[in-house]
């Protein structure tokens, strides 16, 4: 697509060691968010009781604003930090305080203890890991972009998606040791503890190696008045922050669809074993993250424009018939061949997810356009696709979810027809 430049061997060798520091990073605030998830069976009742319908009531409410708030505010936050103070310092605060809300988890005393100060006091700290994932996203997207050899930036950059499933199988998988080590009781009692430990020890190791990344921004960026402001933003690139909004609101759906809410659909829809569903999407997960630094690849000689339309035009195309599809299927090979078919053309956007959308802003608001923009859409129609999807079914229009899915997706489509030929603004970067 472009004139590749020579890189010597050492310039090289940074350079991919400043993927793998500012990735590990991303694996860790994942693996993180995920845990809650995955351990909240084991946790629940120690800090939400039954019989308290104020605790009752902060259980559900915080989970909601935690998800929902908190990562348009991380995406700003971090965002400016990252366009004022640098894209290091701001990866490095995120995965600090991804940390302390895994330690603070990890130790908590239960309500039993302190009363309703528990629950409050998990709440904070989940709005603290929200802060730091909304805010995670935008800034390694940038940095990985910036930082990326010219010529391979679909293929290195792909790795943000690599290390976010890989957080979440790595969650799963810790979760399966622990059920085969412990009983349910000890779950329930103290070992539900033990991965926030783990994920709190690996922000460790995470924060050792980013702090050892170089800086990619420049110090003029940096130094600009208008550096990290939502006026600048807003001013002059409020076509780019929209058009982000609009492809980010089809591929979030999609990705929401085909990863967290599958195996819900795959057990009330097609009728699975919780079991056989959870076996199919790990492995369809595993897959996956393996498919990212393929089709990373094939942006980098394809254009990321013709990859960004091809996923609009397949995901349009192809949604309908793959989620009507596996809602008959019985088979637990016929349901994975499915899903990775669907898979396969949502990597067409995570793949470059990142780098399309540092390929729209220049440097000094580059973060935070990333970053917001990516929480905003995530929040709205990411977030929210297992409520709209259960919330059709429950009123008996399931099929309604699909169709919502693929008129997304052709807004995808039309968006993704605005995107340059060539990326302007990386291009004089380095």
């Amino acid at each position: 697509m472009t004139d590749t430049p020579h890189y010597s061997s050492e310039e090289r060798r940074k350079r991919i060691f400043a993927i793998v520091g500012a990735s590990s990073g991303n694996l860790v605030e994942w693996f993180d968010f995920y845990v809650y998830a995955f351990c909240a069976i084991y946790f629940a009742q120690a800090f939400f009781p039954k019989d308290d319908p104020t605790v009752q009531l902060l259980n559900t409410a915080g989970v909601f604003a935690a998800g929902f708030l908190m990562r348009p505010i991380g995406g700003w936050l971090f965002g400016r930090i990252a366009d004022k103070r640098g894209r290091k310092t701001s990866m490095m605060i995120s995965v600090l305080m991804m940390c302390g809300g895994s330690l603070v988890v990890a130790c908590l005393p239960t309500y039993e203890t302190i009363g309703a100060l528990a629950p409050f006091l998990l709440l904070l700290a989940r709005l603290f890991q929200g802060l730091s994932v909304g805010g995670e996203y935008g800034t390694t997207a940038t940095y990985m972009s910036e930082v990326a050899l010219r010529g391979q930036r679909g293929f290195f950059s792909s790795f943000q998606y690599v290390t976010l499933i890989g957080g979440q199988l790595l969650a799963v998988l810790v979760v399966v040791i622990l059920q085969q080590v412990l009983s349910e009781d000890e779950l329930r009692a103290w070992g539900w503890r033990i991965p926030f430990v783990v994920g709190a020890l690996a922000a460790v190791i995470s924060l050792y190696l980013r702090r050892s990344l170089n800086e990619t921004a420049k110090t003029e960026d940096l130094g600009r008045k208008e550096a990290g402001t939502l006026g600048e933003l807003f001013r002059h690139h409020k076509a780019a922050f929209f058009t982000v909004l609009g492809y980010t609101a089809g591929g979030s759906l999609i990705f929401y669809t085909f990863t967290t809410y599958m195996q819900k659909y795959l057990v009330n829809t097609s009728g699975m074993s919780a079991k056989t569903a959870s076996a199919v999407m790990t492995f369809a997960l595993f897959v996956y993250m393996l498919m990212q630094p393929l089709f990373g690849m094939l942006s980098d000689r394809i254009g990321r424009r013709a990859s960004m339309l091809w996923f609009g035009a397949l995901g349009a195309l192809c949604t309908y018939p793959i989620l009507t599809a596996l809602k008959g299927v019985s088979s637990p090979f016929a349901a994975f061949g499915l899903i990775i078919l669907a898979m396969a053309i949502v990597s067409l956007y995570t793949s470059i997810a990142g780098l399309v959308k540092a390929e729209m802003f220049p440097a000094e608001i580059r973060a935070l356009g990333v970053g917001l923009s990516y929480a905003v859409a995530n929040a709205l129609f990411g977030g929210s696709a297992e409520y709209v999807a259960l919330g059709l079914k429950s009123i008996g229009m399931e099929e309604t979810f699909y169709w919502y899915v693929s008129g997304m997706l052709v807004l995808t489509f039309f968006v993704s027809l605005r995107l340059p030929k060539q990326a302007s603004y990386l291009h004089h970067d380095h």
